[in-house]
């Protein structure tokens, strides 16, 4: 790893990324971070009260490839070698049965959690075998594994971004890049406690637990962990 490692937290402002912000940057790292709701950037600035050449944010829409690539063109530009790449974006606006799913929703999951993933992943390949080094992880979902029903568009697209990972994980094979995915439930956040009003979530893990996996998996000890699908889900 390099002395001062660069890494892009896609989807960085929300709950969840907002504490792997945090441990990153408290483990020396520069930050590239993307976000969609400009207030969350605001906030996650405050919060980390890094220096100018060690922050970048950017309002990108993941699903856009050439998005993608001019956040990459810039990250390029402004920090040395990437080192790691955590995608975070992803998310589900509500449940159909396969045969009540129109277009729009089965898209709207897909791009939301599938493209973006192979978005980023695409873009962020060539730099890390650049710099012969990397880590690579993805946020799928215990619904990947365990799919309930009426929700099947989202089951399925975070199958696919554990798909994705694996293959990631077969083709970077030969280099020092490995490729993980975690796997969450429910996770104590606002957005959940708003989504799930009346559940007891003093079994749900925290941002700040799961934070400290992901931040795990892209350090050096972690290099015999590749294609592996971790479950933060705890209790939950």
């Amino acid at each position: 790893m390099p002395d001062q490692p660069t890494a892009i937290v896609a989807g960085g402002t929300g709950g969840l990324g907002r504490a792997v912000c945090k441990r990153l940057a408290d483990r020396g790292f520069n930050l590239a971070v993307t976000y969609i709701v400009p207030e969350e950037a605001e906030l996650l600035e405050a919060e980390l009260r890094l220096d100018e050449d060690r922050l970048l944010l950017r309002r990108v829409d993941c699903s856009d490839p050439s998005a993608v690539a001019a956040l990459f063109g810039e990250v390029t530009g402004t920090f040395d070698d990437l080192s790691a790449l955590v995608h975070l974006v992803g998310g589900w606006t509500g449940g159909r049965d396969v045969e009540d799913t129109d277009d729009i929703r089965f898209d709207r999951m897909i791009d939301l959690n599938l493209r973006t993933s192979f978005n980023m992943a695409r873009s962020a390949i060539p730099l890390l075998r650049q710099a012969k080094w990397g880590r690579i992880v993805m946020i799928g979902s215990r619904a990947a594994i365990e799919p309930p029903s009426g929700q099947a568009t989202y089951n399925l697209a975070k199958a696919g971004v554990v798909a994705l990972t694996r293959s990631l994980a077969q083709e970077l094979g030969d280099s020092q890049v490995t490729s993980n995915v975690i796997m969450p439930s429910m996770i104590d956040t606002p957005a959940f406690r708003r989504a799930v009003p009346y559940a007891d979530y003093v079994d749900w893990p925290t941002p700040d637990e799961i934070a400290a996996v992901v931040s795990f998996l892209v350090s050096e000890e972690s290099s015999v962990i590749n294609g592996a699908m971790v479950p933060v889900y705890g209790a939950a």
